[in-house]
């Protein structure tokens, strides 16, 4: 048995489209036990900062806009 904070369970459970508390629980904790290897692969992948495999293309950046 443990204390929960209802209003963060109700707000948890909107964002992650669960039912019952125990799936929102449960949904919680995955999400944050793979949060470490999610924030990794977006820092790993550098399309995901927006920038496309020509930044380093002198002719198309000099018709880049600014």
């Amino acid at each position: 048995m443990i204390d929960l904070d209802d209003e963060a369970l109700v707000a948890a459970s909107r964002e992650l489209g669960t039912a019952t508390k125990k799936d929102t629980v449960n949904a919680a904790l995955r999400f944050a036990a793979t949060r470490h290897a999610r924030v990794s692969a977006l820092l790993d992948d550098p399309h995901s900062y927006g920038v496309g495999t020509d930044i380093g293309d002198a002719e198309v950046m000099s018709r880049a806009r600014r």
